[in-house]
């Protein structure tokens, strides 16, 4: 790939241009449930006789390990992969990247995460410039409805609208979680222009098609650890281009979720 610099980036834009629309089929979209289901019932596991954040499941010294790390700042990722019976989940016609975070907020309060976190009205200023817009639809107990304009720049740069469900849930004094389902998610072509339009939903360049996120929170050792679990399905490899597109494809999630761990850590402090 670093031999051939302009055959790269002439593959990733013939791959990933907006004008080449793909369909996100009734069978992707079974699939990515599916895969979701079978993830949800690992964590209602967990929540309920397992380690509440991954750290502390692994072994004792890769356990210090990690949280040392945590301690001088970093914010420590891991590729996960939920399995079916042994084996991995085919998604015909698509992707699917689930990344999880931790990151360590030295003196910040739990109440304090959780005021940050559902301000949403405030997260185009938090997560500028990943987030261009954003505005509390509906707001009734734990429950919220979210609208967010993204914007992702890499070589192209796409700029999609999404609305979220986002639950709430107070475990006790020092823990909490939430889950975060995309409810819709719309390309926009001339994003700011005043001939902007979106495109169908589910009949576009697929950068997006879904993405749930869940959120483990917990007050200790003089601060907060955030947890982020992020499950998303963006449209498959063009065959042929895999070995030259699949780095460049499945590093967004990632980056994404350390760049949202990072701003959320920045604005408590």
């Amino acid at each position: 790939m670093h031999r051939y610099p302009f055959l790269t980036i002439a593959a990733i834009l013939l791959a990933c241009c907006p004008s080449r629309a793909v369909e996100l089929k009734p069978e992707t979209d079974a699939a990515f449930n599916r895969y979701v289901q079978l993830s949800e019932q690992r964590m209602q596991n967990d929540l309920q006789s397992g380690p509440f954040l991954w750290v502390n499941g692994l072994p004792i010294q890769q356990r210090e390990e990690v949280f040392a790390r945590l301690k001088r700042g970093e914010v420590v990722t891991e590729k996960l992969e939920t399995l079916e019976r042994g084996a991995s989940i085919p998604v015909p016609g698509g992707l699917i990247h689930h990344w999880m975070g931790i990151v360590s907020i030295p003196g910040a309060s739990l109440k304090q995460t959780l005021a940050l976190l559902q301000g949403y009205d405030d997260h185009s200023r938090i997560y500028a410039p990943q987030v261009l817009r954003s505005r509390l639809i509906q707001h009734n107990g734990d429950d919220f409805k979210v609208f967010l304009r993204l914007r992702e720049t890499k070589i192209v740069t796409v700029v999609l609208d999404t609305e979220y469900d986002v639950h709430y849930i107070r475990l006790d004094s020092t823990r909490a979680c939430s889950r975060s389902y995309s409810t819709r998610v719309t390309e926009v072509e001339g994003a700011g222009q005043p001939d902007e339009r979106e495109k169908s939903v589910g009949n576009d360049s697929g950068f997006l098609w879904r993405l749930n996120s869940y959120w483990r929170f917990q007050e200790r050792d003089g601060g907060v650890y955030l947890q982020l679990e992020a499950i998303s399905v963006t449209r498959d490899i063009p065959e042929g281009l895999g070995w030259l597109i699949r780095p460049f494809v499945t590093s967004i999630p990632r980056e994404s979720l350390v760049f949202t761990l990072t701003r959320t850590r920045e604005a408590l402090q």
